[in-house]
């Protein structure tokens, strides 16, 4: 961000590349600033001149980016939140889209946030409790849909594991991806288990999936 004409330059280079799809566009994610720097200015500054590129979407982690000082989880966590800030910049730059992300853990925040920007990034919720997102389509877009079975999903992902890991894809890497599925319900402790240990030995199939969810008391 202490470069924003690099940025720039970053952007056009990645969007002229003439393997580049025209639906896949190049976006941007940035923070408000960086370490104590408190100027609105400048963070719209650095906004105007990125995307004086085909870049029109900015991702915004709502916190600065303290370089000295804290760690990398320190700094998810530790800079003070500045929404304010995000919903003024789409106020000022309409023609942008603007997605906001940083310490946002429900839907009902997210649907909060939604009268200001275009759109709402969520991470470490959606990884550590990742079956809330179940209720997106309805309380979000209010679309008439069945909702998703926690234990279907993980029969699912279990065929997309097994066609994975026959490609050399490590199953540990794979199957970690569903324990944030199981989050405080009944039986997840035995399910996260069982898929923790088992998934990094030799010889270890996609059957420690449905061999987790038996021992979590829930196949059907």
């Amino acid at each position: 961000m202490a470069t924003p004409e690099l940025v720039r330059d970053c952007l056009r280079a990645m969007a002229d590349q003439p393997s580049s799809k025209p639906n896949i566009p190049v976006t941007l994610k940035c923070r408000t600033g960086i370490d104590q720097q408190e100027s609105f200015d400048e963070f719209l500054h650095f906004i105007d001149i990125a995307t004086d590129s085909p870049c029109q979407t900015v991702i915004v982690h709502a916190r600065n980016a303290w370089l000295k000082g804290l760690s990398p989880k320190e700094n998810r966590e530790v800079p003070p939140l500045k929404y304010d800030w995000v919903y003024q910049l789409k106020a000022l730059r309409p023609q942008l889209n603007i997605v906001l992300n940083g310490g946002i853990t429900s839907l009902e925040q997210a649907k909060q946030h939604l009268q200001h920007v275009d759109g709402v990034m969520m991470g470490r919720e959606a990884w550590h409790n990742t079956f809330f997102l179940a209720d997106a389509d309805a309380e979000l877009f209010d679309h008439h849909h069945v909702k998703a079975h926690r234990i279907a999903v993980s029969k699912a992902y279990a065929t997309y594991c097994a066609e994975q890991h026959a490609q050399g894809v490590s199953l540990s890497v794979l199957t970690r991806h569903l324990l944030g599925l199981w989050h405080n319900i009944p039986g997840a402790k035995q399910f996260r288990r069982h898929i923790s240990e088992q998934s990094h030995k030799p010889g270890a199939t996609v059957a420690i999936i449905e061999e987790a969810l038996a021992l979590a008391g829930t196949t059907e």
